[in-house]
């Protein structure tokens, strides 16, 4: 008998023929990915958060304040959606993503040295591997991280609006990168814990930055982005937020000349609080 007309291309082709047509059928049956999306989220509030005499304290803990307040987080974000964990090196913003987000699926979390904050001030300057692998052990991926991270007088990590233009985009092509290595998995949703200064650079958003103050990210605030090339082909890796994102934090989206005029602004008015060098 012979085969249904529809399958009687089967029978005629060669093995390695039917396998290629074969895959090609299966990749058309299987639903697009979805865009990685990035969740950026500011560490839980930290001892130093309390006084300025606190920034004194090197490389601080979360307060207990902190802590409830990554409970909180935990509760309430779809942790479900979580494909990847990153944080930045600091005590505070590994602590936070463990008590935020921590399953033994998801570990160990990836420390990325371009997310660290700012300023060469003690609270801002990281402990060395060897104390945060003694800390933390295998929760913690430090393969990332230069040994020089906590160099912050000169070099990439300098405070200078220069460099950390330039930390902010290695930021962002860190996360792209590791997104891209996810791409198996049909919706990638990582998770990068970082702090509020440097979020600014990351993301390129200078809105909602109250006068006087260092950033407009609360302690636990979690935004949510994707990058504006679908394609990963530029080179700038740009992040845009999502709709979902901007609504709940009631910003609207800026033209570019509008968010080159307030970045100019905002830097400039930042850079005391940040301590920025001139």
């Amino acid at each position: 008998m012979s085969p249904p007309g529809d399958l009687a291309f089967l029978f005629i082709l060669r093995p390695r023929d039917l396998r290629d047509r074969c895959d090609r059928l299966c990749s058309l049956a299987r639903p697009p990915a979805m865009p990685p999306t990035i969740h950026l989220v500011r560490h839980a509030q930290g001892v130093h958060n309390l006084s300025i005499e606190n920034e004194s304290i090197h490389d601080p803990d979360l307060t207990p304040l902190g802590e409830s307040q990554c409970a909180a987080l935990r509760a309430s974000f779809p942790r479900q959606r979580i494909t990847r964990l990153v944080a930045s090196p600091l005590r505070r913003t590994v602590n936070t993503c463990l008590l935020s987000f921590g399953e033994p699926g998801l570990l160990p979390v990836v420390a990325l040295d371009s997310l660290q904050e700012v300023s060469d001030q003690a609270c801002d300057t990281g402990s060395s591997k060897e104390a945060l692998a003694a800390e933390f052990g295998d929760s913690l991926d430090l393969s990332r991280v230069s040994d020089a991270w906590i160099d912050k007088a000169d070099g990439p990590f300098e405070p200078t609006l220069e460099k950390l233009s330039a930390r902010g985009l290695e930021a962002r092509r860190a996360l792209r990168e590791i997104a891209t290595a996810a791409a198996g998995d049909q919706d990638v949703h990582i998770v990068a814990v970082s702090h509020g200064g440097i979020l600014h650079f990351i993301t390129d958003d200078w809105q909602g930055i109250p006068e006087g103050k260092a950033t407009g990210w609360a302690n636990c605030e979690a935004r949510s982005y994707q990058f504006a090339d679908p394609t990963g082909q530029d080179d700038d890796a740009a992040l845009v937020e999502t709709e979902e994102s901007r609504r709940r934090c009631t910003s609207k989206e800026l033209t570019s000349v509008e968010k080159r005029q307030m970045r100019a602004v905002m830097q400039q008015r930042m850079m005391p609080f940040l301590k920025i060098k001139a």
